[in-house]
């Protein structure tokens, strides 16, 4: 398994395309924004679309970005976008992809790492905490979770909770 930027790649069309056979909505709106050229304005930049495969298959993908849903430039950097494909679930790849947004976060000096979700109970397990309702740029209302991004390796601190 590896982990690419989407934006480093050449063949952006051919990952572009297996992003768009998910069957999420959200999916098909990242689509949109790649195609048109939209995705900094949506996300901030800079901003990374990270892409976990093995070969040319697509396993799982999110994005690693200064905003999300949550109009709150305080809180930054976000995991948004995410998403692994029903067969390869349950063997925890989409913790890959936030042990790398962890050591991005880690390496820009960030204290925390965001994720916004209407989930509860699948964020914990690699790591985040629930931290508070939000209201979303949508309208709605949002669970944020956080991590703390530690001077330690990712696999020391998944599962800590963060402390207010």
């Amino acid at each position: 398994m590896e982990v690419h930027d989407y934006f480093e790649l050449n063949n952006q069309e051919y990952w572009r395309d297996e992003i768009r056979k998910s069957d999420w909505r959200a999916a098909a709106f990242l689509c949109e924004l790649l195609t048109e050229n939209r995705f900094f304005e949506h996300v901030g930049d800079p901003a990374k679309l990270l892409l976990l495969t093995e070969g040319e298959e697509l396993m799982a993908f999110c994005t690693y970005a200064p905003k999300d849903e949550i109009d709150d430039p305080s809180l930054t950097p976000w995991v948004g976008f995410v998403y692994t494909f029903p067969k390869f679930r349950g063997a925890r790849r989409m913790g890959k992809l936030v042990e790398y947004a962890y050591g991005l976060a880690k390496k820009e000096g960030h204290p925390f790492l965001y994720v916004s979700t209407e989930e509860e109970g699948l964020y914990e397990k690699y790591g985040f905490t629930y931290w508070k309702d939000m209201k979303s740029i949508y309208g709605g209302t949002s669970r944020v979770y956080r991590m703390i991004v530690e001077n330690k390796d990712y696999s020391d601190v998944i599962g800590r909770r963060v402390k207010e």
